[in-house]
């Protein structure tokens, strides 16, 4: 199934896409459960479905999208998850992924702009596959993570490179208003058994600039799950940003940075496309 959160008229809600057209589940269960995440985090599945079958609907085309969780605890970041980004950065193995955050209100949506900051012209496409947290838990086991999944999307982890070389740490250049591209919808882990074994491409323009697959992961989405509900407990709604394959554009020569005006397209199989428009900041 794909869920996605919207903006329809002016006013917030969530439903499911089946065949060009939303189901408005928000507008039968907007008093027990306001958003997407309140569905995940009362693992209200059954109700979810119930509502799909007697709930209003539109196309899709007529819905502003919103990140498919607009409101998410924790979004973690995995940095130099695909060996090739690791070897173009010139970055050390390591034993344990490397881990930053990103602040929940710097995400933007599917369709709509990403913003080039006043401060800053080296904006750098990271095309990535986000995991949405289903069922809480702390000390996961590896094996029994992928069932704490409540499903997958696509990310577009916009990195703005000057600022995230400004020191070791990468939060400032990671967190940018409208530089977490999110979307366009979540699909449920019912539909994805395993997520090692799907295709990623990000497009500037039209034109293939990364593409990789996830079997080629350093840790997989289970090993990062483990690893990340060691040092905090996860909780439904947190995303685990995996990690960007590589081809990136500051390490092409010349460097590749995003401009206004440019198109930028990360798709994933059996998820789907998620596009942005680049922006300048006024």
């Amino acid at each position: 199934m794909k869920l996605i959160s919207f903006m329809k008229e002016g006013i917030p809600g969530y439903g499911a896409v089946q065949d060009g057209r939303v189901l408005d589940v928000s507008s039968v269960l907007h008093t027990e459960f306001p958003d997407l995440k309140s569905i995940i985090l009362g693992n209200a599945w059954d109700k979810l479905q119930d509502a799909c079958r007697s709930c209003r609907s539109f196309n899709l085309d007529s819905v502003e999208h919103l990140p498919p969780v607009p409101n998410p605890s924790k979004i973690f970041c995995i940095g130099h998850n695909y060996e090739e980004h690791r070897l173009e950065t010139g970055r050390p193995k390591t034993t344990f992924p490397s881990t930053f955050f990103r602040f929940a209100d710097s995400q933007v949506a599917h369709g709509q702009s990403a913003l080039i900051p006043r401060v800053s012209s080296e904006i750098d496409f990271e095309g990535e596959l986000a995991v949405v947290i289903g069922k809480p838990g702390r000390y996961i086991s590896a094996a029994d993570a992928l069932s704490h999944v409540a499903g997958y999307s696509c990310y577009n982890d916009i990195s703005v490179r000057d600022w995230q070389r400004h020191t070791t740490q990468f939060g400032p250049g990671k967190n940018f208003p409208c530089t977490g591209g999110f979307g366009p919808w979540m699909v449920t882990a019912d539909e994805i058994a395993n997520p090692q074994a799907l295709e990623l491409t990000t497009k500037l323009n039209g034109h293939v600039v990364q593409r990789a697959s996830t079997s080629q992961m350093i840790f997989t989405v289970a090993e990062l799950i483990e690893y990340c509900s060691s040092f905090t407990p996860l909780t439904p709604g947190d995303v685990i940003v995996s990690g960007t394959p590589g081809g990136v554009g500051m390490k092409r020569t010349p460097p590749l940075y995003m401009a206004k005006g440019d198109a930028v397209e990360v798709e994933i199989s059996r998820i789907g496309t998620l596009c942005l428009t680049m922006e300048k900041e006024s």
